[in-house]
């Protein structure tokens, strides 16, 4: 669940705060408690002469306030019916296939790179496969099912030699995402490799507005996986892609408020109907 408008929640803090004040007032009399001492009202309440109204009513209108303020910070849940858009803006992802991943993580490093392409409905994604040299796989493409195919092939005689080039990764992914408005490059590699081309290239890959993220795989032998913090923006384990997979999918429709709302059901409109209730017993009849 999300939240449409988070700024309305800002309301919260000032009806606890007003309702907090009211409270401290005591009970409605009828008007009668702002001219009489507390003394006297509580005498005639004895009395039966005025009748002070229970504590819970006077909560009612903030009660309502509260459903109100709710529903109007949007709190909305992903569609299932939510139409797919067709996108100019690329992901790439780079494939490290060194010796040491090939031992240690390849498996990881295909199941990482799945789950990224599995979350891009209507994005086109592309694929890049780098040892010592960096190939093109596949041009990005906005068919999950062509790059599937070409992961699941993927082995120990896949690239020529064995050696780790993310520089010439990063170049490459350059190239592919040359005059797009958006680019996202996702690196999959154990950190072998890096140096300081690898960080001039991501240097330049950021200049022209490409964001690099990285997933992680265990190396055999293990590499210096904390180099691609380096490099990269954001690293996680590619066992569990979730924040790079998340950060992804909000920068496909970009800050477009009428977009992100077609992908949610906002339930605000339901939640703040409740205010009706706790608002129509201010409206019942007295005798």
């Amino acid at each position: 669940m999300i939240l449409l408008r988070p700024w309305w929640l800002a309301v919260l803090p000032l009806l606890v705060l007003a309702a907090w004040l009211r409270w401290r007032r005591g009970p409605d009399a009828g008007g009668w408690q702002a001219v009489l001492a507390q003394p006297m009202l509580a005498g005639l309440a004895a009395l039966g002469l005025i009748r002070a109204a229970p504590g819970w009513l006077r909560l009612l209108p903030w009660a309502g306030g509260l459903a109100l303020a709710l529903g109007l910070a949007g709190p909305a849940v992903p569609r299932a019916d939510a139409p797919v858009f067709a996108q100019s803006d690329a992901v790439v992802i780079a494939m490290d296939l060194s010796d040491s991943v090939l031992r240690g993580g390849l498996a990881d490093a295909q199941a990482g790179a799945a789950q990224v392409m599995a979350a891009l409905p209507g994005r086109p994604v592309g694929l890049i496969l780098y040892a010592g040299e960096a190939y093109t796989a596949a041009a990005p493409t906005a068919d999950p099912r062509v790059l599937e195919s070409l992961l699941a092939v993927l082995d120990r005689d896949t690239m020529p030699d064995k050696s780790s080039n993310p520089a010439a990764a990063l170049a490459l992914a350059g190239q592919m995402l040359a005059g797009l408005a958006r680019g996202d490059l996702v690196l999959i590699s154990d950190g072998g490799g890096v140096d300081a081309a690898a960080e001039a290239e991501a240097q330049r890959l950021h200049a022209a507005g490409v964001q690099v993220q990285a997933l992680s795989v265990a190396g055999d032998p293990a590499a210096d996986a904390g180099a691609l913090t380096r490099i990269a923006r954001r690293v996680v384990p590619a066992t569990a892609p979730g924040p790079v997979v998340a950060a992804l999918a909000r920068s496909a429709l970009g800050d477009d408020p009428a977009l992100r709302a077609l992908q949610y059901r906002d339930l605000g409109p339901w939640i703040a109907a409740l205010a009706l209730l706790p608002l129509l017993w201010q409206f019942r009849r007295q005798a």
